[in-house]
């Protein structure tokens, strides 16, 4: 039986420039200290969000695993993504029960930025 998500990873080609994007432009924190890691880890929460750089058995692929962020202010987070660079593939959309937006990593992987609408 499963009984929790361990971590969501994403594989990325460029330890060095996923930091940069991951910590510099979403404001994630880092709790990897070897800068020579092949694996990095974010505390997101009570989860962690890891990237990856395993050559050819783990790869970038466009549509695959994708994480979902909560943030408390969506709209300025998409608008540091665009300053960024990285690419917005959806702008911000209404569900009933959320707005989000999604956007590349700058090695294609797809990221929802969330944020739930108050009760």
């Amino acid at each position: 039986m499963i009984t929790e998500i361990a971590f969501v990873g994403s594989p990325v080609t460029d330890i060095k420039r996923a930091r940069a994007f991951y910590e510099g432009v979403l404001g994630l924190r880092c709790t990897t200290t070897n800068a020579e890691a092949k694996w990095v880890e974010f505390e997101v929460g009570n989860g962690t969000f890891g990237i990856g750089d395993y050559g050819d058995q783990w790869r970038p692929a466009e549509g695959g695993t994708m994480a979902a962020f909560e943030t408390d202010d969506l709209p300025g987070l998409v608008q540091r993504v665009k300053e960024s660079g990285a690419p917005v593939v959806m702008e911000i959309t209404e569900s009933p029960v959320c707005h989000f937006a999604m956007v590349q990593d700058p090695f294609g992987n797809t990221l929802t930025l969330h944020k739930r609408k108050t009760e």
